[in-house]
């Protein structure tokens, strides 16, 4: 591994223990938000189609299963969101951004565990726990992130970060592949027919997240000196500080800003083909379960590759230009999916563009990573990795509420994802604007 790498900081343990955290959550990301649980709420916990009734102080709302678990989910990523940099500039302050990610991470595994107790029709015990799990999710990728600028050269952040979304995709499919097997062939593990059941997926993910997670907390070390806490001043007193400090600032950090607002718009376009791909390949396809999944499955192979490809080549040509490369990709795969079926069998073009996806999905996501690193003063790593959440966080929520609306406006699948080339576009041209070299630059201004 370390001649694979060839890191200029001779650190290959903590890199190899900062990537198995991928490893370790991204079996969240699959199996709890993106395959099974996120299914089973809404068919199962919150009544599918006809939905369920929510009481919002006076008033009575019926919501679709759909719509609940989107609701949900956004409430989760909104709390990360508001509370990630506040959190991050205290973490730098007290150079704790390990026990940050400790408490997140096994916070997470925790509620990750008591989803086995959500039953059909318990949408509000559902609702709640799934909220809290996905806060320890997404609130310790932040941390997690942030380290990324301590266990990497400058010149070495596109492998560094590439690895860790190539470690992470596998872990995710691998969690994924040990559902499958649990639920349709308990017998390859030396169980009886039915002796798992969904619920069981949930625990796995707990136990997986919780055990993977154990090499980061060994082997990353917190290189960041603690700061003394002033006499009758508190934490949160000091993060707050920091904060003003550094919107005060934030002239100092113009490329910073402007990659920001860049990754903000074509991240949105990202994350909803992420998340609207399984529809479409189900409402225009007629793709079954099975099938969803195993395309699902192989588009986390091809990410693997994709991540460590374009991770190298950030550091090759910067990262500015390699994300501007998948840029350029994501909209020829949003235009073809429009006139799927120009070439072969549409259902044979859903597979090649899925493989294409999957390629610029690592690669996009860890250039974006890598430059956010780059742009990060060390000593202010998770405070500004905190504003890369609010960015992602906010892609995640906006995204699919505008694809939504399209199709709610034209009855049309394919509109909507034709739609998304806009967000690739403008993010594209955003991005141009961003001089990289200057934005290194200015990182070595540290808010104190």
């Amino acid at each position: 591994m370390r001649k694979l790498l060839k890191l200029k900081k001779n650190n290959v343990f903590e890199v190899f223990g900062w990537s198995m955290y991928d490893f370790a959550n991204s079996a969240f990301a699959t199996t709890i938000l993106a395959v099974i649980f996120n299914a089973y709420f809404v068919d199962k916990v919150a009544g599918g189609k006809e939905g369920v009734d929510i009481s919002l102080l006076l008033f009575k709302i019926h919501l679709p299963g759909s719509s609940l678990y989107s609701f949900i989910l956004s409430i989760s990523m909104f709390i990360v969101a508001v509370s990630g940099p506040l959190l991050g500039a205290i973490a730098d302050f007290s150079a704790s951004k390990k026990k940050f990610l400790f408490i997140y991470c096994y916070s997470g595994c925790l509620f990750t565990a008591l989803l086995y107790f959500v039953r059909e029709g318990d949408y509000i015990l559902g609702s709640i726990i799934f909220i809290l799990a996905c806060i320890g999710f997404e609130g310790g990728n932040i941390f997690y992130n942030a380290f990324i600028s301590e266990i990497a050269d400058k010149s070495d952040m596109g492998k560094v970060s590439g690895l860790g979304w190539a470690v992470g995709y596998i872990g995710g499919g691998a969690c994924l592949m040990l559902n499958l097997i649990m639920l349709k062939f308990p017998h390859f593990l030396g169980f009886s027919k039915d002796y798992f059941s969904v619920q069981s997926c949930f625990i796995s993910v707990a136990v997986w997240w919780a055990l993977f997670s154990i090499p980061v907390f060994l082997l990353v070390k917190e290189q960041v000196q603690k700061s003394k806490l002033p006499d009758g001043k508190s934490y949160f007193n000091i993060g707050i500080g920091r904060l003003k400090s550094t919107f005060k600032k934030i002239k100092n950090y113009k490329e910073l800003v402007k990659f920001l607002t860049a990754f903000l718009i074509y991240n949105d376009g990202i994350q909803t083909v992420i998340v609207m791909a399984s529809i479409f390949g189900a409402q225009v396809l007629g793709m079954n379960n099975t099938e969803r999944i195993i395309y699902f499955l192989a588009i986390q192979g091809t990410a693997v590759v994709g991540s460590m490809f374009f991770g190298y080549l950030a550091d090759k040509i910067n990262n500015k230009k390699t994300i501007l490369i998948t840029l350029f990709v994501w909209c020829l795969i949003v235009i073809w999916a429009y006139f799927l079926g120009i070439f072969l069998k549409p259902i044979y073009e859903f597979w090649i563009i899925g493989i294409l996806a999957g390629l610029v999905m690592g690669g996009s996501q860890a250039a974006s990573r890598s430059m956010q690193g780059s742009f990060t003063p060390e000593k202010n790593s998770a405070e500004f990795f905190g504003f890369y959440a609010i960015a992602g966080r906010f892609a995640s929520i906006a995204g699919p509420i505008i694809y939504g609306s399209i199709i709610w406006a034209t009855g049309n699948l394919k509109t909507g994802i034709v739609s998304l080339v806009i967000f690739f576009v403008v993010g594209s041209i955003l991005l141009m604007c961003v001089n990289e070299e200057e934005g290194i630059k200015q990182s070595e201004n540290i808010i104190s």
